[in-house]
């Protein structure tokens, strides 16, 4: 089986060299991931500007476009063989629930199950040394046909896993959580007054209801969440449906 590998966190990436280490003996295996941090770059493709790659080694490369893009170019080419699995991360920190709107890992994944290919992002739920990556690579490697073989062309998978598992843990089928960002703006207005804003985060907090992704973390468990790639909310159609709306 062809894999690609792929991330936001960039070529260089330790989660990304230990899942390559993990597979790379019983599958083949290839690399095309973004040349720098992409983190927070979401669904967004590169249109007006050329996208370079550039060779790392024999089955890597580094690339000037988004975790998308890794995806889009080398299931349209740029990787000479046909890939059957697209595999995002290992993320160094989590992607729970609303993070996944923001997410490049989770975003990668979604562009491979867009073009029809089955596809896993898997985050590790710290973004502090040391990581310990083993927990992570040995749940894909053991699990990847079984995960194979439930997907479908309306979803990908999502898939968190704690610093430290749970002695007894258990694999969670859970839905993404309600993320809360605490965000506060920093002003800087340079000597040519000119004013730059940052963006500067003070923590993240989750609603954590049983069933949530962000609850299985925090007891220790591996979170597993099938992501559908159309999102539907029938209660608020109907709402809407019974609404007059005025006519000019």
């Amino acid at each position: 089986m062809t894999i690609l590998l792929t991330n936001d966190d960039g070529i260089d990436s330790p989660g990304l060299t230990a899942l390559y280490k993990s597979l790379s003996d019983k599958y083949n295996v290839w690399i095309m991931a973004p040349d720098g941090d992409r983190s927070g770059k979401s669904q967004s493709i590169t249109f007006r500007d050329a996208i370079r790659t550039t060779p790392v080694s024999e089955r890597a490369f580094a690339c000037s476009g988004t975790p998308a893009d890794c995806v889009a170019i080398s299931m349209l080419g740029a990787i000479p063989d046909e890939i059957e699995l697209v595999i995002s991360g290992i993320n160094l920190g989590p992607n729970l629930g609303t993070d996944i709107i923001y997410s490049g890992t989770a975003a990668a994944a979604r562009q491979a199950s867009l073009n029809n290919c089955p596809a896993i992002a898997v985050s590790l739920s710290t973004q502090t040394h040391p990581f310990n990556f083993t927990d992570a690579t040995s749940f894909i490697r053991e699990n990847i046909e079984t995960l194979m073989s439930l997907w479908n062309n309306d979803h990908f998978v999502n898939i968190n896993i704690p610093q430290r598992l749970n002695k007894n843990y258990s694999v969670e089928i859970t839905h993404p959580s309600r993320r809360i960002y605490e965000d506060n703006l920093v002003k800087f207005v340079s000597p040519a007054n000119e004013t730059y804003y940052f963006l500067n985060g003070t923590g993240i907090a989750s609603s954590d209801l049983k069933g949530e992704d962000s609850s299985a973390i925090l007891n220790g468990n591996i979170s597993l969440s099938p992501i559908y790639l159309h999102p539907v909310n029938h209660r608020e159609d109907a709402m809407y449906k019974s609404a007059e709306y005025k006519r000019w």
